[in-house]
């Protein structure tokens, strides 16, 4: 059993990623931070509280966390997602209620009360978890791991060199990359391959069962909507966390570009041999990072759609 806190913009792939995190019997998922990112932070909320109706999750904390990045005005991709940012399936509101506590207080008083070490894993620009990392630095240093979705040791999404969850707000990332905590980044270079076809939508749909039906509206309505597979996305980063042997990473010297220029929100990912355990002296602002390469896609895509059929 593995004790895990999410932090969430949610959209489509975040759903994917809470659904399996919900369901896994050797998840112990304690709580979820909301914050601005696929779409506004509003909007997030009402989809994470959708999407633990739909996975039947038991009473999981939510916690309301930040409006906007540190700096940069927000910048959202309600163009992939739907305008709902849940590929407007029009699910049923949640009679849930989120945490009293913002965000950051949640998370400090989540770590602590856990009797078990806790993987933060942040599926969504790093706003919340810079604030919290710099309010609570004591309490930051029981976490045992953080495992990012976001980022890029080869190509962008957001720009030509940036991953949008880093490119959204690159000054917390740049926070959290020089926090000291261990580090695993699942970024695009393996992002896109754990692809589902508007097949799988139609069978998890007619399973009737209830979490499947809603994982399979998800990828048949996007898979039509844009005209291709999609991905299950952020859901890589959870498995990453709980089965790291689904993986092959390597260990880089990573800085994330702040500047503003072409290259803002690029984590650059120092791979020459020569620096690999000194670093560059010339290259400020990096740290060690395991940086997921290659994943089991056969694998990982049937542990979705087993954990989220589970009865």
């Amino acid at each position: 059993m593995k004790t895990f806190i999410l932090d969430v913009d949610t959209g489509v792939d975040d759903a994917f990623a809470i659904l399996f995190a919900a369901r896994h019997p050797e998840i112990n998922l304690i709580g979820v931070t909301c914050v601005d990112g696929n779409t506004n932070l509003k909007q997030v909320v009402i989809n994470t509280l959708k999407v633990l109706d739909a996975s039947e999750a038991g009473a999981i904390p939510v916690g309301v966390g930040a409006t906007r990045p540190l700096i940069d005005e927000p910048r959202y991709a309600e163009h992939v997602h739907g305008a709902d940012g849940l590929a407007d399936l029009g699910a049923p509101e949640s009679k849930r209620v989120v945490d009293k506590r913002p965000a950051v207080e949640l998370l400090r008083d989540l770590i602590e009360g856990s009797k078990d070490p806790v993987t933060l894993i942040p599926l969504a620009p790093l706003t919340n978890i810079a604030l919290f990392l710099r309010s609570f630095p004591e309490t930051a240093k029981k976490i045992e791991r953080i495992v990012i979705m976001g980022g890029s040791a080869s190509v962008g999404n957001a720009t030509a060199t940036a991953e949008f969850n880093i490119w959204h707000d690159p000054e917390s990332a740049a926070i959290v990359f020089n926090s000291g905590i261990p580090i695993t980044m699942y970024g695009l270079d393996v992002f896109m391959q754990l692809r589902m076809n508007a097949e799988h939508g139609k069978s998890l749909i007619a399973s009737g069962h209830a979490p499947s039906v809603f994982g399979g509206q998800l990828i048949k309505t996007m898979c039509e909507r844009l005209g291709y597979e999609i991905t299950l996305g952020d859901y890589g980063a959870v498995a990453t966390a709980l089965f790291p042997e689904l993986t092959k990473t390597e260990r880089f010297r990573v800085g994330v570009d702040t500047t503003f220029g072409p290259n803002r929100g690029m984590t650059v990912c120092d791979r020459r041999e020569k620096y690999a355990q000194e670093g560059d002296p010339n290259f400020a602002g990096e740290a060690f990072v395991d940086v997921v390469m290659e994943i089991d896609v056969e694998a990982m895509r049937n542990l979705w759609i087993e954990t989220i059929s589970r009865s």
